[in-house]
């Protein structure tokens, strides 16, 4: 007979392991001698201890789930329960016993970080909700709208909450962008509103200013003129395009007025050297409010000499062109530099702009992305079209941008 610590093999070469319980068949051997019967057993035992050791280091080192390291541990158990082998099945037990309380801390841990990223995301959509319910109330349209959708990427960017703490949340903060939506149209349906109403003004001052036209009583004609001007600007701007034609209208029956009373005042006036020569002074100070520095003083000066200038009567006809030519320089001048001041101080054409331009940008990113991919994919003919449609989009971003430089942004 032969025996260890933890088994012995008895003189019929049966097996036994001990327990705390008593001593355990496990087997018998007759193929060889009782030490060998032994170590045959023992491996076994060894088998076990590395599938639980290997279990144990999953356990500490990976991420493995809860429900799926209980169950494995089991089968172990199981395994050492049943086990045909000889060595401290006892102590194997405790290490399963370990295993188990591990996993339970494991799980208590998951869940406090589970509901701690519930509780964070929570604060975090809470926050947000509170920033778009105040950027509904803004009159910064557009900073405000790029604002409230950069809060919905940072939204769809965190996870979600239980159902009915999710839903009131986004409930509001969805109230909030629909609030600033129909506040914005709202504003820009009024400006608009505001443009047409200059426009029927305007329309009503071209056809008057038509009818003026061919009318021969030069001066209550031509002071009629200077009011239907200021009544002009009062008016406040219409459509950019609709603007430029009425303007165009305008300008042009005051200037078939004012060329015929120019012919009719050449053809008496006596005095059209000495007209010639007071004009020359006017159109010199003229120029000397260019460039425009104080836009408001210029107008007014301009103004006045304008006046003036109209009041001169006419010059010799073959220097008209070359005098009336200084003086338009001067005007033209002048109006271009309101018309910037204009667009400058817009906002909604700045908005405008602005939005193109980064639509334009985000397109241009979009094709260069695309172009590069079916370059990589050797799709030659699709990346070549792709660029030159990418020339195209680029062309119209370079020329936004020239047109954002004006704006001073």
């Amino acid at each position: 007979m032969s025996s260890d610590p933890w088994g012995r093999v008895d003189e019929t070469g049966t097996v036994y392991v001990r327990t705390a319980e008593g001593e355990k068949e496990v087997g018998s051997w007759q193929a060889g001698s009782p030490q060998e019967a032994l170590a045959y057993f023992e491996r076994k035992y060894e088998g076990l201890v590395v599938e639980i050791g290997l279990l144990e280091r999953r356990v500490r080192t990976t991420d493995l789930a809860p429900k799926e390291a209980l169950a494995a541990i089991e089968h172990l158990r199981a395994s050492v329960t049943e086990a045909h082998a000889v060595g401290d099945l006892a102590a194997l037990g405790e290490r399963l016993d370990g295993l188990v309380a591990l996993v339970d801390s494991r799980r208590e841990e998951r869940k406090a970080a589970k509901a701690k990223q519930t509780e964070e995301a929570k604060g975090a959509k809470e926050q947000l909700v509170a920033e778009a319910e105040q950027l509904a109330e803004s009159e910064q349209w557009r900073t405000a709208g790029e604002r409230l959708r950069a809060l919905v990427d940072t939204w769809k960017g965190l996870p979600r909450l239980d159902r009915k703490a999710d839903d009131e949340l986004w409930h509001r903060f969805s109230h909030a962008r629909s609030v600033f939506s129909k506040r914005r149209k709202a504003h820009f349906a009024s400006l608009d509103a505001q443009r047409e109403e200059a426009r029927r003004t305007k329309e009503k001052l071209v056809t008057e200013a038509l009818s003026l036209s061919d009318s021969t009583d030069w001066g209550p004609t031509a002071a009629r003129y200077r009011e239907l001007m200021a009544e002009w600007k009062a008016a406040g701007r219409a459509q950019r395009e609709a603007e430029d034609d009425l303007w165009n209208r305008f300008r042009g029956a005051q200037d078939v007025f004012f060329a015929a009373r120019s012919e009719v005042f050449a053809e008496r006036d006596s005095s059209e050297r000495d007209n010639l020569a007071l004009k020359e002074e006017l159109v010199t100070e003229a120029e000397k409010l260019l460039p425009v520095t104080d836009l408001r003083a210029a107008r007014a000066a301009f103004r006045t000499l304008n006046e003036r200038w109209e009041s001169i009567g006419h010059v010799p006809r073959d220097a008209r062109p070359r005098i009336e030519a200084r003086m338009h320089t001067v005007e033209r001048a002048l109006a271009e530099s309101e018309e910037a001041e204009w667009r400058r101080t817009n906002p909604e054409v700045r908005a405008r702009a602005a939005g193109l331009t980064g639509q334009l940008q985000a397109a241009v990113e979009k094709l260069r992305s695309q172009i590069e991919a079916a370059r990589a994919a050797g799709n030659t003919a699709k990346a070549d079209k792709l660029q030159a449609e990418l020339d195209g989009r680029q062309a119209l971003l370079d020329s936004a941008l020239k047109g954002m430089q004006e704006f001073g942004g």
